[in-house]
């Protein structure tokens, strides 16, 4: 002990790459049991805390306070989604009608949107939106010390705060997303359309030939895995913010870069395992 001791004062920033892995480890066990807690909490949550399931939803979808109708999740990922399938429609057409085949931009509307476009803003937009919100609340719940007085009245704070968010963006997520797919789907068809001209009888031919049904139903599984992780990820950094105002700053920051990896992360991976090499789909004939 005597020596590690000495050597701790001598090479301290070789002692503190040594113990980096260890640490890294440490946080990993960290988060995965406070993701197994907060899982095995939802049923406590749906009976205890239905009320407060209830005003959560109301909060994801639509917002609180001056945000309001305005700056809801649905809204915001309402806007992100429309404009990204109004920007494919815009891409699609112009390089399509470079080698003459633009009558396909029904193709890429039907899709890109649900593999790709559809899913990655929607996580995105629910991460900026919802996502940020979860960690600024119970980081400031933190610091205010109000997770203590909670376990004082005999509250479980788990359940009651990260339990509840978890079912009520569940329940939030289906809706959701059902709008973002919608609005992607409109914008693509009315740049193409009304914008550039395009027959609406042949833009709704190539975009009913390619709209799989089942990739949809895969893209709402997509989309379920990523409400999920991202909802996981703010609650942790917010449930364990600590440092003051500014250490709420660093989690929620910390948060939504984490998240914004995990989205495209789950895209990546999502569609290795259901699509793999093959695209599922014929583009001849």
């Amino acid at each position: 002990m005597g020596t590690l001791t000495i050597l701790r004062a001598n090479y301290p920033r070789l002692f503190r790459e040594f113990g980096r892995p260890v640490r890294v480890f440490g946080r990993i066990g960290d988060h995965t049991l406070f993701y197994a807690k907060s899982i095995a909490g939802v049923p406590v949550a749906l009976v205890r805390y239905r009320t407060e399931i209830v005003r959560l939803i109301a909060e994801i979808s639509m917002g609180a306070g001056t945000l309001a109708m305005i700056g809801g999740t649905v809204a915001i990922v309402g806007f992100l989604t429309l404009a990204a399938g109004g920007t494919l429609a815009v891409q699609g057409y112009s390089s399509l009608g470079n080698i003459g085949i633009e009558a396909l931009t029904g193709f890429l509307a039907a899709f890109i949107n649900v593999r790709i476009s559809a899913p990655v803003v929607a996580g995105i937009g629910l991460a900026a939106t919802f996502g940020a919100g979860v960690t600024a609340q119970l980081g400031a719940m933190r610091i205010n010390e109000e997770i203590d007085a909670l376990e004082s009245m005999g509250i479980r704070p788990v359940e009651y705060l990260v339990s509840t968010r978890l079912v009520a963006g569940m329940v939030a997520i289906a809706p959701l997303y059902s709008i973002a797919v919608i609005l992607s789907f409109l914008a693509s068809r009315f740049v193409t359309v009304a914008l550039f001209g395009q027959s609406a009888g042949l833009y709704t031919h190539y975009f009913d030939t390619f709209l799989n049904p089942l990739d949809l139903l895969w893209s709402f599984l997509q989309a379920v895995l990523m409400a999920v992780t991202i909802l996981l990820i703010h609650t942790y950094f917010g449930y364990f913010a600590s440092g003051g105002p500014s250490g709420v700053g660093v989690a929620v920051g910390n948060a939504v870069r984490t998240s914004l990896i995990v989205v495209v992360s789950v895209t990546l991976l999502v569609s290795l395992a259901i699509y793999g090499s093959n695209g599922n789909f014929n583009l001849s004939g």
